[in-house]
């Protein structure tokens, strides 16, 4: 399986700007910039992302980990806050919310730390990651 993304930029650094294209075009001439990246601007970025990806394959690997495990989860609500710092990404920090009706919270940590570790964007990204998981409702 491939998937692909293209990106376009015209201009300077701070002046230029570019948009972002995916296959499934989910993303259709998605708008980014210095300012959308660095600042407060309207567009997306390429951390933001990364996060986006990463959130998204974390509740993937952690709903067929716990499926495994013999629980059906209703709900997971996952954040991943890529943190930039001096012009390298060095970090990725999931907060999943989980309802999992059956499961006990010693089960759950176990299979979400699990998941954290095998999602293939985590692997990708080999960097530090952490991971807050919490069972609500």
């Amino acid at each position: 399986m491939k998937r692909t993304a293209t990106a376009i930029w015209n201009g300077t650094i701070k002046e230029g700007n570019g948009n972002i294209t995916t296959q499934s075009t989910a993303l259709s001439k998605t708008q980014y910039s210095f300012k959308s990246r660095f600042e407060e601007g309207v567009g997306t970025n390429p951390e933001e992302l990364i996060a986006a990806a990463h959130s998204g394959c974390f509740n993937m690997k952690l709903t067929v980990d716990l499926e495994a495990a013999g629980f059906k989860a209703e709900t997971l609500e996952t954040t991943s806050a890529v943190t930039l710092d001096n012009g390298t990404i060095t970090r990725s920090d999931l907060v999943v919310k989980a309802k999992v009706p059956g499961i006990t919270n010693e089960q759950f940590q176990e299979i979400a730390a699990g998941a954290k570790l095998g999602c293939p964007v985590s692997r990708a990204l080999n960097l530090e990651m952490s991971l807050q998981a919490e069972l609500v409702g």
